[in-house]
């Protein structure tokens, strides 16, 4: 099995939209093609910690209740 990294930007359009990191790891195993997107770059991290800076008062316990909610509102 081979495996590379690369830049999403060297996608198609169609997947790297799909992609929310700047980099995937490509790889082949059993005839599949597989596209494994790269958590632990810093340009990750600085993106998700300046996301979440703009929700200061968003904790777990705020995620969880609002997706409680969203589910019973679904049923």
């Amino acid at each position: 099995m081979n495996e590379m990294t690369i830049d999403t930007k060297a996608l198609p359009e169609t997947l790297s939209r799909l992609i929310q990191t700047e980099k995937v790891t490509v790889s082949e195993a059993d005839g599949e093609i597989r596209l494994k997107p790269v958590h632990g770059s810093a340009d990750y991290i600085a993106k998700l910690r300046g996301s979440l800076a703009e929700y200061p008062d968003f904790s777990v316990d705020n995620f969880l209740a609002r997706k409680h909610a969203e589910k019973e509102l679904d049923l």
